[in-house]
C-alpha cells in the first residue's frame, strides 16, 4: 500500500488516475434533440453537402456579376427582371444577358445566376400603373457585385462525407442546430457513468433529519452529486454508512459492482479510524493510487481505481470535498465518455483586492466574489475554513494559487475559475 502523503502535485496525479482508465464507456443511440451535453461515440460525417443548393444570403436580385460591372449611382446598370424564385421552390428562372430574377434571403438561385444584388442597391422602374411589383420591370442597378458576392455556394458549410463532428465531442447547442441541419435525427453518444457516493462517518445524518450534539447533515453526497451530473454523469446515492470496516468494505463493494465509479467522503485523513485506504486496497488492483495530493483545501484526498473504475476518497469537510471532486472525480467522468480533455471552463481575469498568502510546492484554491467597478472586474477573495461550505456559497469561483508562487498582492490580475 502506497505510503500515506507520499503526495504529488495536482497535474501529476490527475494524470496517474486517468492513465488507469482505459476503457471507454458502450455507446447507446439517441434522439439528436435529447443528445445536449452528451458525448459522441464514433465520428460523425456530413450525409450531404451543406448547403445542398446555392442560397441568397440577402433579398434582392439574382444577376450575372458581369451585366453590373461598372454601375454606380451616376452611371447604374439597367437590368430586366424577369420573375421571381418563390421560397422552397425550385429556381427555375433562366437568365440572358441583361436579365435578372428577384430572390429572397434564404432561397435558391437561378443555374445561369452567379451573384446577389442587394435590392438596397436597385431603384425599380414603374412602367405600369399597377401598384403590385411583379415581373416583368426594370431595375436600376447602383452598384457593382463581383461573381459569388452575397450567394452560398454548395458545400460552403459542410462538404459532403466531411468529418462534422470527432469521437470524444461534447454536443453543445450548436453542434444539436448543425447535425440537425444535415437531417442526422440520432446520435450514437457514450453512455452515461453511473458514480456512486457514499457519506461515512458515525456523526453524520441526512439532510431531513435534525442534527443534535456532535452530528453535522450529509453536505458532500448532494454538492457531489450536483458535479456529477454537471459533467454528465448519473449520481447514485448509496446512503451514509457508519464507522465500521465491514459496513463500509460490504457498502463499497456493492456499489462499485453495479456503478462505473466510486467515491467515499469524509474518510480520508490519517487517523485510526480511517478505513477509506484499506477498504479501496481490499477492492481490486491496482487500488490506491496516491494518499495525499499537494493542494489546500484538500490534501489528504486518496485516489484509487479498480479494475478501470476510478475510487476516490474525499475529505469530509464541504469545501476540500467539492474542490477535489472537481480536480479528480470530474475528469474522470469526462475521461469514462471518451473525452481526451475537458471542456473548456468559465474563466476571467479580475484584479485581486487584497493578499493571498500560499506556500511554494502547494496549489491554493480560494474562493472568491466577483464584483463590477470603474476599473473593471474585482476578485474578493472568501475566505474560510474547509468546513464552511458558504465559503463556496458567497463565491463566484476558485482563485488558483500555482504551485511554486508565495502567494498573490493586491492589484495583481488573477485568474477566476468559475463555477
Amino acid at each position: 500500500m502506497p505510503e500515506f502523503f507520499n503526495v504529488l502535485p495536482p497535474d501529476k496525479a490527475r494524470e496517474l488516475l486517468l492513465s488507469r482508465l482505459t476503457a471507454v464507456l458502450p455507446p447507446e443511440t439517441i434522439p439528436t434533440e435529447e443528445a445536449l451535453e452528451r458525448v459522441t461515440a464514433p465520428p460523425i460525417y456530413a450525409p450531404h453537402a451543406l448547403p445542398a443548393f446555392r442560397r441568397s444570403t440577402m433579398d434582392g436580385y439574382a444577376v450575372r456579376a458581369a451585366d453590373t460591372y461598372g454601375a454606380s449611382g451616376s452611371l447604374p446598370a439597367f437590368l430586366q427582371v424577369i420573375g421571381e424564385v418563390p421560397m422552397g421552390k425550385p429556381a427555375a428562372v433562366e437568365l440572358q444577358t441583361g436579365q435578372a430574377a428577384l430572390v429572397h434571403t434564404g432561397g435558391m438561385i437561378p443555374e445561369t445566376a452567379d451573384a446577389v444584388v442587394q435590392v438596397e442597391h436597385t431603384q425599380t422602374i414603374i412602367n405600369h400603373q399597377s401598384s403590385i411589383l411583379t415581373p416583368p420591370f426594370e431595375i436600376e442597378v447602383m452598384k457593382a457585385v463581383a461573381v459569388g458576392q452575397n450567394v452560398l455556394q454548395v458545400g460552403e458549410d459542410v462538404a459532403e462525407s466531411a468529418e462534422i463532428l470527432p469521437a470524444g465531442h461534447w454536443l453543445r447547442p450548436q453542434d444539436l442546430g448543425g447535425l440537425l441541419a444535415l437531417g442526422i435525427t440520432e446520435v450514437a453518444v457514450s453512455r452515461r457513468p453511473r458514480v456512486a457516493i457514499l457519506a461515512t462517518g458515525d456523526e453524520v445524518v441526512p439532510p431531513s433529519q435534525w442534527a443534535g450534539p456532535g452530528q453535522i447533515r450529509d453536505i458532500n453526497s448532494y454538492t457531489t452529486a450536483g458535479l456529477v451530473r454537471q459533467a454528465g454523469g448519473v449520481p447514485v446515492l448509496g446512503g451514509i454508512i457508519p464507522d465500521d470496516f465491514e459496513a463500509l468494505q460490504t457498502a463499497a463493494r456493492n456499489a462499485l459492482e453495479s456503478t462505473d465509479m466510486l467515491v467515499m467522503s469524509a474518510g480520508s485523513s490519517v487517523s485510526m479510524r480511517d478505513m477509506t485506504v484499506q477498504v479501496i486496497e481490499r477492492l481490486g488492483q491496482p487500488g490506491v493510487l496516491l494518499h495525499g495530493v499537494a493542494t489546500r483545501p484538500g490534501k489528504p484526498t486518496i485516489v484509487g481505481a479498480v479494475g478501470t473504475k476510478p475510487v476516490i476518497g474525499l475529505p469530509g469537510n464541504p469545501v476540500s470535498a467539492m474542490v477535489q471532486f472537481d480536480m479528480f472525480g470530474v475528469p474522470a467522468i469526462y475521461h469514462l465518455q471518451g473525452m481526451a480533455t475537458m471542456p473548456r471552463r468559465g474563466l476571467v481575469w479580475a484584479r485581486l483586492r487584497q493578499n493571498i498568502a500560499s506556500e511554494s510546492g502547494r496549489e491554493d484554491y480560494i474562493p472568491a466574489r466577483l464584483e463590477d467597478g470603474d476599473e473593471g472586474l474585482t476578485a474578493v477573495p472568501v475566505f474560510g475554513k474547509s468546513n464552511l461550505i458558504y465559503t463556496l456559497v458567497n463565491a463566484d469561483g476558485l482563485i488558483k494559487v500555482p504551485l511554486n508562487k508565495a502567494g498573490l498582492l493586491a492589484g495583481e490580475q488573477v485568474e477566476v475559475r468559475l463555477f
